[in-house]
C-alpha cells in the first residue's frame, strides 16, 4: 500500500445539471501539485476565483454543503468530494463554469468513473492522517455524531424516516477504496414525491427528476428500475458523510457513530474536533511498517493506473 499523496494523471471533464440551481455546468478536473489539497475555481466569473475544499470555507449547509469566499461559492460538493476521499485523491484543481457542481445520477459513481479514467498519479509527499485521541461528540435534539479513538477509519450509521421503504436502516462500514465503490458511490440522493413542491418554492431541487434522483410517494418509488440496494437509502447518508469528511484534506483515523445527522451537524463535529488539538495527532507515515508498530491499520486506496510524479 502506497502511502504517498495522489492527484489525477491528466485533465478530464463533465457536463451536468445542478440539482438546486436547475442550470448546466461544466466541471473540469486538473492535476494539482503536493499539499495543496482540493480547490474549486469559478472560471465564469473573473479573475482568479478558487476557493479550497475546508471546512473553515463552509458558508452554507442547507440541503448541500456550499463553500465560498470572498462572496462566490460552490454549492452540493459532498460527492464529488467523496469520489475524490474514496480514490485517495489528496490534490487536484476543479474548474467549473456555474455555481453548483452537476448531481449527475445523484451519486459519486459517475466522478468516480471520471477519476478512473483521468488515472492516478502518485507523488513524492506522504499523506497525512488525523488520529482521534479523545471522544468528541455533538447533538441536535435526536440528531448526534459521536467520534471515537480507533486502529481504522469506520463509519456506522443510522437512520429512520417515517416511510414504509426505509424506516429504520443502520450501516456499518470500515472504509477502504474497494468498499466505498463496491457498496456506498453508487448508492443516491433521495427525496420525497410530498415535498418537491416546497422545495422548488424555496429555490432548491429545481433540476431534481427520476434521472438523479430517487423520489418516493407514500408508498413506492416512482423510479423505472427501482433501488440500486435494499438500504440504499443509509448508504448514501455515508456517502454524504465522507463527502463532508473530505473537506477535512487529511485522512482521518476513528470511528464515527452517527445517528440521523445532516451536512450541518457533520461540520459541527468537524469544526469542533479541530478546534482542539488534544482531540487528534497528526502524523505522517513512509510505509506499513511504520503503521503496524502503533497498530494503525490505514486506509487501503488500491492501484488504478498509477504513475510516478
Amino acid at each position: 500500500m502506497d502511502l504517498r499523496q495522489r492527484t489525477v494523471a491528466q485533465e478530464i471533464s463533465c457536463t451536468g445539471i445542478g440539482l438546486h440551481s436547475g442550470k448546466k455546468a461544466k466541471l473540469i478536473v486538473k492535476p494539482a501539485p503536493p499539499n495543496s489539497g482540493i480547490s474549486f475555481e469559478r472560471v465564469d466569473i473573473s479573475p482568479g476565483c478558487s476557493v479550497k475544499a475546508s471546512f473553515d470555507n463552509v458558508v452554507e449547509t442547507n440541503m448541500a454543503t456550499t463553500i465560498g469566499f470572498n462572496g462566490y461559492s460552490i454549492s452540493t460538493i459532498e460527492h464529488l468530494m467523496a469520489a475524490f476521499f474514496g480514490m485517495g485523491i489528496d490534490n487536484a484543481l476543479v474548474q467549473i463554469d456555474g455555481e453548483e457542481v452537476p448531481i449527475m445520477d445523484g451519486s459519486s459513481a459517475p466522478f468516480v468513473f471520471l477519476l478512473e479514467n483521468a488515472g492516478v498519479t502518485i507523488q513524492d509527499n506522504s499523506k497525512r492522517f488525523l488520529l482521534v485521541k479523545k471522544p468528541v461528540k455533538v447533538k441536535d435534539g435526536n440528531r448526534s455524531v459521536h467520534l471515537y479513538p480507533s486502529n481504522e477509519l469506520k463509519i456506522t450509521y443510522k437512520i429512520d424516516f417515517d416511510h414504509p421503504l426505509i424506516k429504520d436502516q443502520a450501516y456499518e462500514i470500515s472504509f477502504s477504496q474497494s468498499i466505498f465503490i463496491q457498496d456506498i458511490s453508487r448508492a443516491r440522493t433521495f427525496g420525497f414525491l410530498k415535498d418537491v413542491q416546497t422545495l422548488k418554492n424555496n429555490g432548491l431541487a429545481r433540476g431534481g427528476s427520476l434521472d438523479n434522483a430517487i423520489v418516493m410517494d407514500e408508498f413506492r418509488v416512482l423510479n423505472e428500475n427501482g433501488l440500486r440496494y435494499k438500504n440504499e437509502f443509509v448508504r448514501h447518508k455515508i456517502l454524504d458523510f465522507i463527502g463532508d469528511l473530505a473537506i477535512l484534506g487529511d485522512v482521518l483515523i476513528g470511528h464515527f457513530v452517527v445517528e440521523r445527522s445532516g451536512h450541518s451537524l457533520n461540520q459541527k463535529l468537524l469544526k469542533k474536533f479541530m478546534a482542539q488539538e488534544s482531540y487528534w495527532e497528526a502524523v505522517r507515515f513512509k510505509n506499513e511498517e511504520e503503521c503496524g508498530k502503533i497498530r494503525i491499520k490505514t486506509p487501503s486506496f488500491g492501484a488504478l493506473d498509477l504513475v510516478s510524479a
